[in-house]
């Protein structure tokens, strides 16, 4: 089938998270999460890299927008039921129809860090693949030491498949990088 065809919901909700695709408009609340945490993304996001203005990051969602209504890659925003606050950016990446598999990639405001909305939201989501997408497999990648971002998978009982050596060069060009790939498969 055409993923074109596919036709599933675009917002689903956690105990306290909405999770939904990106809209036009979305990008004031994003620039400002960006800059908010700029610090704790920096060493590990290549967008966190060079400077933003809030148009640059409206374009980046109108863009995200459209790859998810042509099912190319899944961008999710995470938002707060109950205030309507931004937490977090994270998605379906890498997808392949075929199987289908799927990347989840996750960043958060760091003003909502440890509260574990990003584990409640990588929860969420892989739910929703499993459900509503019929996802047999899920990754997780992150560098080997992006501990925080490690945990997430490893509470939630993702598999570390391996970990693959100087794969990538280090967002900041200093030298090479470890990448550790977790799964779940269904």
């Amino acid at each position: 089938m055409n993923p074109l065809l596919l036709d599933f919901p675009t917002q689903f909700t956690t105990e306290r998270l909405l999770i939904r695709m990106p809209k036009p408009g979305d990008g004031q609340v994003v620039y400002e999460a960006i800059n908010a945490s700029i610090t704790e993304l920096k060493p590990w996001m290549p967008f966190a890299q060079k400077h933003q203005t809030s148009e640059d990051v409206e374009i980046n969602i109108r863009e995200a927008h459209i790859n998810f209504l042509k099912r190319e890659d899944l961008r999710l925003l995470v938002f707060l039921k109950e205030t309507g606050q931004l937490v977090a950016s994270t998605g379906l990446h890498r997808i392949n129809w075929s199987i289908p598999s799927f990347e989840i990639g996750y960043w958060i405001d760091s003003r909502f860090s440890g509260k574990g909305y990003m584990t409640e939201a990588v929860q969420g989501i892989t739910e929703f693949a499993a459900q509503e997408l019929n996802a047999r497999r899920i990754e997780v990648r992150c560098g080997s030491t992006n501990v925080k971002s490690r945990a997430i998978p490893e509470k939630l009982g993702y598999t570390l498949e391996g970990t693959f050596r100087n794969d990538s060069v280090s967002i900041d060009g200093s030298g090479l990088r470890d990448t550790c790939i977790y799964a779940k498969v269904f």
